[in-house]
């Protein structure tokens, strides 16, 4: 049975309008999300109380190489979604196979986009598109010394 939080661009796009309707406030946020961790759990959690509805950008296996090298991602995009889905502060997860989710919030236009702090207001993608339709960009922080590279750092010198 197909997982029903798991959505492709096509099928989000007429849930979006029909939540718009019901007058929903959509929350966005995007990432790799390859070792879920607290950090991860909690930084959802900020986005999904920002909005009525949270949607996540996960980047696929081939971005992630993309961005990471040919050694990432260490779960394959179909685990990490459905481990994503499990998460109750998660409402949609939408897969995205470029190296940034703007074309995934271009047809999404969400009414907040939620970054972490390390990100500069002027780099988060797809600010410009959520501000010009009267949205916010929003950057929230993240848990110190939690992180996927630190935590596969620490198993390389076990």
């Amino acid at each position: 049975m197909a997982n029903s939080k798991i959505k492709t661009l096509r099928s989000i796009v007429p849930i979006v309008r029909r939540l718009r309707k019901r007058r929903k406030k959509i929350a966005f946020t995007n990432g790799c999300f390859d070792i879920l961790h607290r950090g991860h759990v909690m930084y959802l959690s900020v986005a999904r109380r920002k909005g009525d509805i949270l949607i996540v950008g996960l980047n696929t296996d081939k971005s992630i190489r993309k961005i990471k090298g040919p050694s990432r991602p260490v779960q394959p995009e179909r685990d990490r979604a459905e481990i994503l889905s499990a998460l109750q502060c998660v409402d949609y997860i939408v897969l995205f196979n470029e190296s940034t989710p703007y074309r995934l919030i271009k047809a999404i236009c969400p009414d907040i986009l939620v970054k972490g702090n390390d990100w500069p207001v002027d780099k988060i993608v797809g600010g410009d598109i959520v501000k010009v339709h009267g949205g916010k960009v929003i950057r929230v922080p993240l848990l110190k010394g939690r992180s996927t590279t630190r935590i596969l750092t620490k198993i390389k010198q076990l």
